[in-house]
């Protein structure tokens, strides 16, 4: 049975890739079978791709170095039986069917970009919702259940409905004192906390060559938080700085033409120092209108805000103040590079 598409003309970035990755021009609402470059389970979601890999009585994988099984959820360890779920992927990756990192070395989203397993017009699935970080690389990161994983792992291949496309175009410069998680979190309650549910988000406009790679990261991770399947920011000479090469040829922009379900325009002046309120990410407000809020409790760091320009930010912040005592602070660098740089 032949398919045909369901529009013509002018595309999206996620509308190419999945074009380039499926054989035949598509468009949003389209279904596509379509190959994937790269696999990423969790030991949350690992396990239990496992299982179905020996319910679809798989035998091999489609490539065992496009398979990442990333240990990080549950460090350390918290009991035997999570252990011997670990095991099992380390079992896994034994038989020669994939490759692990182990627990220790960091976060799935920033080990896989630091790794080099990233690259700009590339389609990854992730077995976390945050796997939209790896748009900040030019690529389409989706997160699927662990059925979908193991499906994807064995034939190279997964079906996917084309997503329509939320064009955001930041303009202008962010203040001083603002920074990209402050346009993150002013992004999430623009669109909404599920305002972009099955949908792509689209990064474009002057403002985004100021955005340096960590804040593309932060930025393009936390679109989760709106429901996106994935988020994605153009390519330009940072990125190829990132990557440490020239992958021009892989760049995926869109067409002139190209067909968006809405546009939102962030005028970056505009955006303040912002938090979110309990208990949404998109009940985000201007942090002066919490001013006076007691809090026992901080963190700095994870998968979207644990890089080494993070806590630098945070140090010029704090300056020669302390913790103050009975205030807890955690600090988790998202990858043992990042903490070794911190102690360097």
């Amino acid at each position: 049975m032949t398919v045909k598409s369901s529009s013509s003309g002018g595309q999206t970035v996620i509308e190419k890739i999945f074009s380039s990755r499926g054989g035949r021009p598509v468009y949003a609402g389209d279904m596509i079978v379509a190959r994937v470059d790269l696999v990423m389970a969790t030991d949350g979601s690992g396990p239990l791709m496992l299982e179905y890999f020996r319910k679809m009585n798989g035998k091999s994988v489609f490539d065992p170095q496009k398979i990442i099984m990333v240990l990080d959820h549950y460090v350390p360890c918290p009991n035997d039986k999570v252990s011997g779920l670990q095991d099992s992927m380390r079992s896994f990756v034994s038989a020669g069917l994939g490759v692990l990192v182990d627990m220790g070395e960091g976060i799935c989203h920033q080990i896989l970009p630091e790794g080099g397993y990233i690259h700009p017009g590339e389609l990854i699935v992730g077995g976390d919702s945050h796997s939209t970080a790896y748009g900040a690389l030019n690529a389409a990161g989706i997160g699927v259940g662990s059925s979908d994983l193991a499906s994807a792992a064995i034939s190279g291949a997964l079906w996917f409905k084309v997503p329509r496309t939320i064009r955001v175009e930041f303009r202008g410069r962010l203040g001083k004192g603002v920074f990209p998680k402050d346009l993150a979190l002013y992004t999430v309650r623009e669109i909404g906390g599920s305002g972009a549910a099955y949908k792509a988000v689209e990064f474009g406009g002057d403002g985004v060559a100021g955005l340096q790679m960590t804040g593309r990261f932060t930025i393009c991770n936390l679109m989760a938080e709106t429901g996106a399947k994935c988020a994605i920011m153009p390519a330009d000479s940072l990125t190829m700085d990132y990557l440490d090469g020239d992958y021009s040829d892989r760049c995926v922009t869109p067409d002139p033409d190209a067909r968006y379900e809405k546009t939102i325009e962030i005028d970056l002046a505009s955006v303040e120092p912002m938090i979110s309120l309990p208990h949404r990410a998109d009940n985000a407000v201007p942090v002066k209108e919490a001013a006076g809020v007691p809090v026992q409790m901080g963190l700095i760091g994870t998968c979207t805000n644990g890089r080494l320009e993070d806590f630098k930010e945070a140090l010029d912040a704090m300056g020669d103040g302390r913790v103050r005592p009975g205030f807890q602070l955690l600090v988790v660098p998202a990858s043992r590079k990042i903490y070794a740089e911190m102690a360097g």
